[in-house]
């Protein structure tokens, strides 16, 4: 089982830096012991400009049967000898990925202190892998990487080269380029797709699976057009754990989408003259919305819920009176990006205990979030879908139930005002829907009744006398009168 990975490069920027990448010396031929075999790691050429490191895994198909895979795909029992006489030693697999993930785990996460400017930079890139099984053939081949920014060569392995009329097998000569990709995002990409073409794992999968397919597939998978196929083959088609994987794959899109897009749609002028005074933006109105009901709410510790990149969370940084600020979401890439912004890692040790970062689902009740005074919801529940929202309404309003939460959404009648938005369109494709004022009146009047809180509502920019502001701002707070009675 082989794998070889290729860069090139100059005098200035060698091509070796891929040692320093992968954290394995050129100089060096490296063996690591797995749980089925060996892995070998040499570089076949090593000079400034061009470098190949190779990853060459050794499988004990005696220790692969002892293990417990002494069986076909789906759990069916082999023959007897095909337990032992398969193509597992020669094939890239699950097995090639987890030798990966394990040789090559530093780089897999895009770390390395000696080169970081190189770790966080795209590469010319070159990856062969000699024998790749494909069910699906070569065309499911370049439809699962082509989207991710690679070239791909897939050509098919003759099941006979002296009896050409046989046909081709089920493998494929597979070669992938790139210039646009980091190191780190190859390794991912590779990570996830080795198994999910093989179409079989080599261990039993559960429920930590969701997260390392998360983990590699951050960035990438859920804007991918086969993000259906990858998550159930991964997953070995256990339909519990897919579906857990594609909700969480809806939050982070959900997360991730693109803030200057909803501003571009938010900020847009009816009357673009040049002499016109430059509005104030929309985002800011909100955050200043925002701000203005939590300071007469009198809240000290508040959860920023589907926190994104972390604006809302450094205006509230900002403020003295929050003791404790929480920003959750589900993406990681979204808190690094927080974090970043807020300066987390030269922050002060007075400063950084105020502020904390959590990942989280919105839809799954969370004890971390109980005992707060108050949360903000500020454009999420538009982006989820509403079969969910029942869940996320129970997880806020019910179960973390802080004594104030403010929640926004776009006001659907405005977007008529808008020029650059087609009719019938929402401000933002990740949008699940837009409420007009009397639909959100009625969900927070519902949502009040049935949780124990008062709503009240609020304009968000200018106020249309015929549409409305295109910001609706709801502030619930927990019923006087429940609260005497709980008392």
């Amino acid at each position: 089982m082989f794998l070889t990975i290729s860069t090139t490069g100059t005098a200035a920027r060698p091509a070796t830096d891929l040692g320093y990448l992968l954290h394995k010396h050129p100089d060096k031929a490296q063996a690591f012991s797995t749980s089925h075999g060996t892995a070998h790691v040499f570089y076949p050429e090593a000079d400034a400009e061009r470098c190949t490191a190779a990853l060459l895994l050794e499988i004990d198909p005696v220790a692969l049967v002892r293990r417990g895979r002494g069986k076909g795909r789906g759990g069916a029992p082999d023959a007897a000898l095909a337990q032992y006489v398969n193509d597992r030693p020669y094939a890239a697999s699950s097995l090639l990925a987890v030798a990966l993930s394990n040789v090559f785990s530093s780089a897999l996460r895009g770390v390395c202190a000696a080169r970081p400017e190189r770790a966080a930079a795209p590469l010319p890139l070159r990856v062969e892998v000699p024998a790749l099984p494909a069910r699906g053939g070569p065309e499911l081949v370049r439809r699962l990487f082509a989207p991710l920014g690679w070239t791909v060569t897939a050509d098919p392995v003759p099941l006979d080269t002296a009896f050409p009329e046989w046909g081709d097998s089920r493998y494929v000569r597979l070669l992938l380029e790139s210039e646009r990709l980091t190191l780190a995002e190859a390794l991912r990409h590779l990570y996830v797709l080795l198994p999910v073409l093989d179409d079989a794992k080599h261990y039993w999968v559960s429920a930590d699976e969701v997260d390392k397919l998360l983990r590699a597939g951050e960035g990438w998978l859920a804007g991918h057009p086969e993000q259906q196929l990858i998550t159930s083959r991964y997953l070995s088609r256990r339909w519990s754990l897919t579906r857990q994987a594609r909700e969480r794959l809806e939050l982070v899109r959900l997360a991730e989408a693109d803030d200057s897009e909803v501003e571009d749609i938010d900020n847009a002028v009816a009357d673009e003259t040049e002499t016109e005074e430059k509005p104030t933006p929309l985002a800011v109105l909100r955050r200043e919305a925002i701000l203005a009901a939590l300071g007469t709410s009198g809240a000290a510790r508040v959860l920023d819920l589907g926190c994104g990149q972390g604006q809302l969370t450094q205006a509230l940084l900002k403020d003295a009176r929050y003791t404790e600020i929480v920003g959750v979401d589900v993406s990681q890439r979204a808190l690094a990006i927080a974090s970043r912004r807020l300066k987390l890692d030269r922050m002060g040790e007075r400063q950084a205990a105020r502020v904390k970062l959590v990942q989280g689902s919105l839809v799954y009740t969370d004890q971390r979030l109980r005992g707060y005074d108050a949360a903000v919801l500020s454009e999420v529940v538009e982006h989820v879908d509403l079969p969910r929202l029942p869940a996320l309404e129970y997880a806020v309003f019910g179960h973390a139930r802080p004594r104030t939460v403010v929640v926004t959404t776009p006001n659907a009648e405005y977007n008529v005002r808008w020029e650059s938005l087609p009719a019938g369109h929402v401000r933002h494709g990740d949008h699940r829907f837009e409420w007009t004022r009397e639909e959100f009146r009625a969900w927070a009047a519902a949502v009040a009744e049935r949780y124990g809180y008062e709503a009240a509502f609020t304009s968000v920019g200018p106020d249309d006398p015929e549409v409305g502001p295109p910001t609706q701002m709801a502030t619930f707070t927990i019923s006087s009168e429940r609260e005497a009675k709980a008392a």
